[in-house]
């Protein structure tokens, strides 16, 4: 029979691997944070983790900061550490246009030279670890140099990648591997599921849905499909599923939420300009931007459709519309993480928030508010 001093360390251990069970499967909040002249305005105790973006790559394949990137701004991000010991800051690496990557990861002499580099950034600036945004291996959508064999040598770095970091945290220092990544065509270049046990997620890039390319207005970051939707038109829930059919477990998978939405002008007003045709696209506008100068504005009419659930604005006499998140959205796709197992929620862009009025919906949908 156990004696009482038995079953009370049962008990104990029990509870421990209770609370270390529940710690884990909390989601996690990550931020992308952007060299800027500006003064950083972030509460750090709200976020599990900050990427720096960016960091590029050379022809030679190393990794460097460029000359527009401030240090002090990384080194001022590192020490929000002193507010939460507990945050981790990556460098992100790449981002929409930058190039380079295909001929990095192409050798063995490329890739030793991205590693050794990329490592070195880490060991600098006290970093916890590396964000890959290679926007996309063999495609070439943003102009950028890219080949057949980009798929099978972004396995290779990967791999090596976080074989060079498990070796640099000689087994007290876990430093993190991640990606950005988007699903269908712009997949095609990641051998899934292979690379996701290199990584320690993959921050999904859940936005950017409608824009300049496509062929009528839409939900930039819908989480769910809209009936009004064509069949190429892309959504949240749609990209989750794509990245868990292809094998990667669900607590690797981050949702990603903008912080600005996209314009259009011109518009067919049916249906108040959702998914309807267009003359001309009027770029980004930030969620700042959005409340001080569109919502209740003169002329500005805020709908929600709730079957994407998702808001947009439309202003008949000008013929234009907005799409975006808001608080109402954002929750919601809060949920849906916790209900689905993801990993978490990652946010584009820190300056794009107003007073931190996202980032504070986030963070209390996700941590409670802790």
């Amino acid at each position: 029979m156990p004696t009482p001093r038995f079953r009370l360390r049962t008990l104990l251990a029990a509870t421990l691997l209770a609370f270390t069970a529940a710690a884990q499967a909390q989601p996690r909040l990550i931020g992308y944070v952007m060299d800027s002249p500006a003064p950083l305005q972030l509460t750090a105790t709200k976020l599990d983790v900050v990427n720096f973006a960016f960091a590029k790559v050379a022809a030679d394949g190393r990794v460097y900061l460029p000359d527009t990137v401030d240090p002090a701004r990384l080194h001022a991000v590192v020490g929000k550490r002193t507010d939460n010991p507990g945050l981790k800051v990556l460098l992100s690496i790449g981002g929409w246009g930058a190039g380079n990557f295909s001929e990095a990861a192409a050798t063995v002499a490329a890739r030793a030279r991205f590693i050794d580099s990329g490592v070195a950034l880490v060991h600098e600036f006290d970093l916890d670890g590396l964000d890959i945004d290679w926007e996309y291996p063999t495609l070439g959508d943003a102009d950028i140099s890219h080949a057949p064999g980009d798929r099978r040598n972004f396995t290779l770095l990967l791999e090596q990648l976080r074989a060079r970091l498990d070796g640099e945290g000689k087994g007290r220092r876990h430093y993190l591997l991640t990606i950005a990544a988007a699903e269908g065509r712009f997949a095609a270049g990641l051998e899934l599921p292979r690379i996701a046990r290199s990584l320690d997620w993959i921050n999904l890039m859940t936005y950017d849905f409608h824009g300049s390319l496509t062929p009528t207005t839409g939900h930039h970051a819908g989480l769910s499909r809209s009936p009004l939707a064509a069949p190429q038109d892309r959504d949240t829930e749609a990209a989750v599923r794509y990245f868990l059919d292809a094998g990667v477990p669900a607590d690797k998978i981050n949702v990603g939420v903008p912080f600005y939405g996209r314009t259009f002008g011109d518009v067919d007003p049916a249906n108040d300009g959702l998914y309807r045709s267009f003359a001309s696209d009027g770029g980004f506008i930030t969620w700042q931007q959005i409340v001080h100068t569109r919502l209740g504005a003169p002329g500005w009419q805020r709908h929600w459709d709730d079957a994407a659930q998702a808001p947009y604005l439309w202003n008949p006499s000008e013929r234009r519309f907005i799409t975006y998140d808001d608080p109402q959205s954002l929750a919601i796709k809060a949920g849906y993480v916790k209900r689905n197992g993801l990993g978490g929620i990652m946010y584009w862009e820190q300056r794009g928030d107003d007073n931190e009025q996202l980032l504070d919906v986030l963070h209390e949908a996700l941590h409670g508010g802790r």
